[in-house]
Order: structure tokens, then sequence, then C-alpha cells
């Protein structure tokens, strides 16, 4: 559905993106994955048509949208078949959430204001909020809540190839977790594609059929999150280990080259605290234990006349 082929790119004479090569087939996740200024959100920029490159170029379904002659008025033309989560929502803070959603309905489509309200309500209960919601400015939202408004947001306008800009970014594991079933439920739902920039491992171990890794520019490894994991590049394996030892406890550091079985994973128990024998305790063979000493006033000093 969408490749991008020999994609270049550089600011000056720094090269950001070199020779990238990827695609995603329809109701595909894809995860590109890397540290931070690797190149993936100028990669992102790219498939949306916020930049144009320099070499190479961007096809969607077939018939090429982005290259170097390319303007910004010739890619409105299908700017409308993707949808985009920014990192943070990026939601408009003086607009309350009907709005928010209201907004590239109005800018993009002929349709009444009934219609609108009834879209906005359907993109709400896709992402597990009530309508009532609609009311809430993005000031009174949490983190994770910002994040299902700008999905609702972006799934408003049904867009085809839906765009996640770490989208787990900031967010505690729990919220990260539903988050990423959140993902998975509009590709169930709305058959969409899916291409999700992040540098999480976890995510996208859960979420993607399809993993590629970016370091410097380039394109280091392509492939499923089986695959991956039995890479013997050892960028690759300081990455993914370096991930999972933030999240997992493993008995022993040789089981972070395999795959992560949770049945496995260490259990702690709470065991009781025993209590600390004191140095004169073990003097006098005595426990130690504190309720069971016995303690005497110290004289009281005598007055003299």
């Amino acid at each position: 559905m969408l490749r991008v082929e020999h994609l270049k790119k550089h600011f000056g004479n720094q090269v950001v993106l070199d020779d990238i090569n990827i695609s995603v087939d329809r109701g595909e996740v894809l995860c590109v994955i890397g540290q931070s200024g690797s190149g993936k959100t100028v990669l992102f920029r790219h498939i949306i048509g916020l930049m144009f490159p320099d070499g190479g170029r961007i096809l969607l379904d077939g018939q090429v949208i982005s290259s170097p002659t390319t303007k910004t008025t010739d890619f409105d033309r299908v700017r409308k078949r993707f949808g985009i989560l920014f990192q943070g929502a990026a939601l408009f803070d003086s607009m309350d959430v009907g709005e928010n959603l209201a907004f590239p309905l109005r800018e993009h489509t002929d349709l009444t204001e009934r219609e609108i309200e009834r879209l906005i309500g359907e993109s709400l209960e896709m992402v597990g909020l009530k309508e009532q919601f609609k009311a809430k400015m993005p000031s009174e939202l949490s983190g994770g809540m910002r994040s299902r408004v700008g999905l609702a947001r972006a799934i408003v306008m049904k867009p085809e190839i839906m765009l996640y800009d770490e989208p787990t970014s900031a967010l505690d594991p729990i919220m990260t977790d539903k988050i990423n079933k959140l993902i998975l439920s509009m590709r169930e739902k709305l058959k969409m594609t899916s291409i999700v920039i992040t540098h999480d491992i976890g995510s996208a171990y859960e979420i993607a059929d399809k993993i590629a890794m970016i370091r410097e520019g380039k394109i280091i490894f392509n492939g499923t999150p089986g695959e991956i994991r039995q890479s013997r590049n050892p960028y690759v394996q300081e990455f993914i280990r370096g991930e999972r030892k933030s999240h997992y406890a493993l008995d022993n550091e040789e089981d972070y080259a395999s795959s992560v079985d949770i049945t496995k994973l260490k259990q702690r128990s709470a065991r009781p605290r025993q209590a600390v024998a004191t140095q004169q305790g073990k003097a006098d063979g005595s426990t130690g234990n504190i309720a069971e000493k016995k303690f005497q006033m110290p004289p009281r000093p005598t007055t003299r006349n």
C-alpha cells in the first residue's frame, strides 16, 4: 500500500535520511524504532507531506505522492487519506474537545452540523470516551485522555492510513498498555494501515506486524518482532536488551537475547522482616527483639546542698 524508496534528506552538510527503503501493506502495523535523533521524526514528516525529499520517492497504491519535485499543493489530493496523532496529541488549547474534533470536518467537508455531531460522538465512543466528554477543555485532561482525544480527532475523517508519533511518550506503563490496545482496536474496527514512530521496543513487540529500525539515517533492520529478537546486529541487540532490562526482571543475562516468556519471570514475594540482634543481644544470648527488652530508668542525680 505505502512504499518508501531510496529516500534521502539532508540539512546543509548533515545527512538525516540516507537511502531509506520500507513498505507497509494494507491493514498492517509498522513500527519504526530508533534512538532520539536517528531520523524517525524526519521520516514521519516526509510520509505526511510536511517535508519533501532531496532524493527518492514515496508511493501510495503505486502512485508517486512525494518526490523532490512534489509541491505542497500536489500532496493535498491524498492528504485526507492520512490520519495523524502527533506527540502530546497537539490539541487546540482554546477549543473544547468537541470543537477540536469538529475542526477537520468543518475545514475539509460540507457536512451539516447534525452530521458533524454524530461523527464526533462515534469517534469518542471508538476511543472509549462518552459523548458528554466533548464539553471538556484540553487543560482538564490527563496525558492519556489527551492521547485518546487526539486519536478521536484523527479518525473522525475515517483515514485509510494512521500515523502515530511517539503515542506512548511520557505515559505510565498502565496507560501505555491502554494506548497500545487502542491502536490494535482501531485497526480491527476501521481496517486501517498504521505506522507508529516510537523508541519503545516493548510497545513495538505488542502491536507491530513489522519493525524497522533506523540508525543515523539508515535502516539497519526490517522484519518481524520475532526476527528482531534473533538479529545478530550488535546495535540492535544493545537497543532491545536495554529496553527489556527496564521492563522485565529475568534471572539470567542470556535470557535477554531470546523471547520473553512472561510465565517465567522471576516472582518476588514480600518476606517478613527479621529482627536484627544488637551487639548487646549477641553478647548476652538474647534475641535482640526490642519488644522483649526491659528498660530501666537511669538513676536520678543527687542534689548538692
